[in-house]
C-alpha cells in the first residue's frame, strides 16, 4: 500500500426498501420519504458509474429496513473480504445476505468472517495508505476490533484502535479519507489525536455531518448542503460531487454507508 490514489474498480449498493422508515436512529428527524430516498440512492450509483467504476446494484430488502447502508456488512480490502459482526441485532441478518451476493467476488482463501459476541461495523473502519483505524462504538466492541486485527494482520495491514467520541454513531460519521494522507475531519474527533501523523481538512462549524463523504477515483461525494466545507475541500484541490443525503440522514445513514467500494 502506498500513498495516493486508492482507484475502485467496483462498488456494490442496494436499492432502499420501502421498510426504511423504520431504519434504527439514534434521534428522530421525521419520517424518511422514500421516493426522494431512491431517487438519492439512484444519485449516488450515477456518481460512482461516472467514475468509470462498475457498480452492482442490489434488489431492496423489506426485511431489513437498514440494508441500503451496504458498508456496515463486509470490509473489502485488497487481499480479500471480511464479513462483520453488525453490533444492532436487527442487522445481524444483513451479513448473510452479502455473503450471498458476493462472497464469490474473493476466493474462499481470501474470504473471513466476525462471529457474535464480537462485533465491528464498517461504518467504524477507516482504511488509509498504511493503517486501518476502527473506532470502538455503540456498534464495534473491543472483541470485533481485535477479531480483525487477527484477519488483517496476515495480511499485510496494521489494525490501530481509536476511541468514537461520546454520542457519535460510528466512527466514519466524523471522519472520511479525502486522499491516502489527508483527512476530512470534525474538530471534537481530531482532538483524539488519533490523525496526527495525517493532513487534516475541518469541517466547518455546524457543519459536522459533511464529515462523512466519500474519495471515489477523481472525485470526493459528500452529502449537499454545506457550503462552506465543500469550499475548504476544493481549495485543497479535489472536485467535489454533492448528492442530497436529508432522508438517508434521518436514519443515520451518510455517504460511505451506502456503497462497498473495490479496488
Amino acid at each position: 500500500m502506498s500513498a495516493g490514489i486508492t482507484r475502485f474498480s467496483k462498488a456494490i449498493t442496494r436499492t432502499p426498501s420501502d421498510s426504511a422508515t423504520a431504519g434504527l436512529r439514534a434521534t428522530d428527524r421525521g419520517i424518511p420519504d422514500i421516493t426522494q430516498m431512491k431517487a438519492d440512492h439512484a444519485a449516488y450509483c450515477d456518481a460512482l458509474r461516472a467514475t468509470g467504476a462498475s457498480i452492482t446494484i442490489l434488489p431492496a430488502s423489506d426485511d431489513f429496513p437498514d440494508a441500503q447502508f451496504v458498508e456496515d456488512t463486509a470490509l473489502c480490502l485488497a487481499n480479500g473480504i471480511v464479513f462483520m459482526a453488525p453490533g444492532a441485532p436487527s442487522r445481524l441478518g444483513e451479513v448473510a445476505l452479502m455473503q450471498a451476493a458476493i462472497a464469490d467476488l474473493f476466493p474462499a482463501t481470501a474470504t473471513a468472517t466476525i462471529m457474535p459476541p464480537a462485533h465491528i461495523e464498517g461504518g467504524d473502519i477507516l482504511v488509509t495508505a498504511h493503517e486501518i483505524l476502527v473506532g470502538t462504538s455503540s456498534r464495534t466492541n473491543e472483541a470485533g476490533i481485535a477479531a480483525l486485527r487477527d484477519i488483517a494482520t496476515p495480511w499485510g495491514y496494521q489494525v490501530r484502535q481509536v476511541q468514537t467520541p461520546p454520542g457519535v454513531l460510528h466512527f466514519k460519521t466524523d471522519c472520511s479519507l479525502i486522499d491516502n494522507t489527508v483527512i476530512l475531519t470534525t474538530k471534537r474527533l481530531a482532538e483524539a489525536g488519533c490523525f496526527d501523523d495525517y493532513t487534516k481538512i475541518f469541517t466547518a462549524d455546524g457543519e459536522e455531518e459533511a464529515a462523512n463523504t466519500i474519495r471515489f477515483n477523481d472525485v470526493v461525494i459528500m452529502p449537499a448542503g454545506f457550503p462552506e466545507t465543500q469550499s475548504r475541500i476544493e481549495a485543497a484541490g479535489y472536485k467535489v460531487v454533492t448528492i442530497n443525503n436529508s432522508e438517508c440522514a434521518k436514519i443515520d445513514g451518510g455517504m460511505s454507508c451506502l456503497s462497498l467500494r473495490i479496488a
